[in-house]
């Protein structure tokens, strides 16, 4: 690649952490003006190149060129000063301030004169969000803003800043199908004034739509790039998990009974309605949604966290009032849930592994008052090996794990708890190819085996692939169920966006 043409040159880059080596010796190239993909399992070394681009860290080894000129980014201010602003996956906004206030950071102005220059910030805000067709309220705090909407003031944020070179860091991991088509309008206009984006995900589809280059990494190693056109999507899975997989859905499994575990008879709670459902036993039942139609307070209901306004919740046909979480994980059948945002609602981030799988269900290991601390870890650890968690999960943080290894430690503690009903809440947010395709198969061999599960992704494809049933939300209600070979994505999208109602009867294709 001709060496002027180059936003980003990395040569030998290198980071560890302790005996953890997160990058290795990786050399690649980011030609100017391009959306270029970064691609990997979780902990393949792409958030860490992230923080490395941003100058949260410095690299261990190796150097970093930026449109040419060597430099070793100190600081997050360094790297702004070179044109390289980033949209990070996890959020870093104060929730407690407003949009506006957010959006200042951190060269918010003070003082009286401040007050005139904030005036005209305003304006110029009010008019950036105009640009970006992104209608939001600046004076709103964050912390009362769903994570889809935290995210995109995220990206808005980045972008008003005028940035050279953006590092978006999986930006559609919390978005709806169409906040990704705002997203795809937003990274085309930046490539057209001539702004290089580093696009990281880890969805294939939104890659072909708007990358130009795309490279693989494996272990922190740099394995392939190459234009994206270039690559098969078998051939991108195979470099990224470095084997081959036969195919990404397991199949569906046929012994799904008629024991009804779960079911909500005409519940209204929060925003969703009359609320109609039965889970069956050996079931995968999915839950399809365009954002804030309701489906998370279905979700919430069903573990206690909100009270039905009307209507009625039954657990093996009699009737059960859940109010709090601990009396949906002391139920006779244990209800497990996954909830949307691991680090803040799934996980003690500062706590072990086996500290966060056993917290539920403590009490099955205390004796006369005290842990019987070797049966807590081997039978972690049996889980663990379940779920293919490295042992280190016994001792180590839940905060020192990649985003799919969260996930499975939060996955592990139901498993811990022997539930038999999982809430799953979009589980695969933010996880790679190689752990989604482990959770499609572990939610198969755990309704094989009598289990019970209540799905909803933002993935679409995911909920036609893996459910039985599937019932369509839109503006609270179940407004089509579908069954067999009538679940199809066109379908759930008609219904999703209210173009057609099937009621009350599931339609069977």
């Amino acid at each position: 690649m001709d060496h002027e043409a180059c936003a980003l040159r990395l040569n030998g880059l290198s980071m560890r952490f302790g005996p953890v080596i997160a990058v290795s010796d990786v050399t690649l190239d980011v030609r100017q003006g391009h959306v270029h993909a970064l691609l990997g399992e979780n902990g393949a070394g792409k958030s860490t190149t992230v923080k490395l681009l941003s100058g949260l860290i410095t690299p261990t080894n190796g150097s970093i060129e930026v449109f040419g000129k060597p430099v070793v980014l100190r600081s997050p201010l360094h790297a702004q000063s070179l044109g390289i602003q980033t949209a990070f996956q996890e959020m870093t906004m104060l929730p407690d301030l407003s949009v506006m206030d957010n959006m200042l950071l951190p060269h918010a102005p003070s003082g009286a004169t401040g007050m005139l220059s904030r005036r005209k910030l305003r304006r110029q805000i009010e008019q950036h969000m105009d640009e970006l067709e992104f209608d939001i309220s600046l004076d709103v705090l964050v912390r009362e803003l769903n994570l889809a909407v935290q995210q995109k003031i995220e990206i808005a944020r980045a972008a008003f800043r005028k940035p050279r070179i953006l590092l978006l860091d999986e930006p559609t991991s919390t978005l709806s199908s169409s906040d990704v088509e705002w997203l795809g309008r937003i990274i085309a206009r930046l490539k057209s004034c001539g702004v290089t984006i580093i696009f990281i995900s880890h969805r294939m589809k939104e890659v072909n739509e708007f990358c130009d280059d795309l490279s693989i990494l494996r272990n922190g190693k740099h394995i392939a790039t190459r234009p994206v056109h270039e690559y098969t999507h078998n051939e991108v899975v195979e470099l990224i998990v470095g084997r081959s997989i036969s195919q990404v859905f397991p199949q569906k499994t046929v012994d799904q009974t008629s024991d009804v575990v779960l079911a909500m008879e005409n519940v209204s709670s929060g925003s969703a309605c009359n609320i109609d459902l039965q889970l069956h036993r050996g079931e995968i039942l999915g839950i399809a949604a365009l954002q804030g139609m309701g489906q998370l307070d279905v979700f919430e209901t069903c573990f206690g966290l909100r009270q039905p306004q009307q209507g009625r919740l039954l657990l093996d046909g009699k009737e059960i009032t859940l109010l709090s979480p601990e009396d949906a994980i002391r139920t006779n059948v244990g209800i497990g849930f996954v909830p949307e945002d691991r680090k803040t609602e799934g996980l003690l981030l500062n706590q072990s592994g086996l500290k966060n799988a056993s917290l539920p269900v403590l009490r099955n290991f205390t004796r006369w008052g005290a842990i019987d601390g070797q049966n807590e870890a081997n039978s972690a650890a049996a889980v663990f090996k379940r779920i293919n968690l490295h042992e280190r999960a016994i001792w180590m943080d839940a905060s020192s794990f990649s985003g799919g290894n969260q996930q499975k430690i939060v996955i592990a503690k139901w498993l811990l708890a022997r539930s038999r009903i999982l809430l799953l809440f979009d589980p695969t947010r933010g996880i790679d190819v190689g752990t989604k395709h482990e959770l499609y198969e572990l939610m198969a061999d755990f309704v094989r085996h009598g289990g019970a599960i209540l799905f909803y992704s933002t993935e679409i494809p995911e909920v036609v692939n893996m459910s039985h049933r599937v019932h369509v939300m839109y503006k609270g209600r179940v407004r089509a169920t579908l069954d067999g070979s009538a679940i199809s994505e066109t379908r759930v999208m008609e219904s999703a966006m209210g173009q057609s109602e099937v009621l009350p009867e599931a339609v069977n294709g």
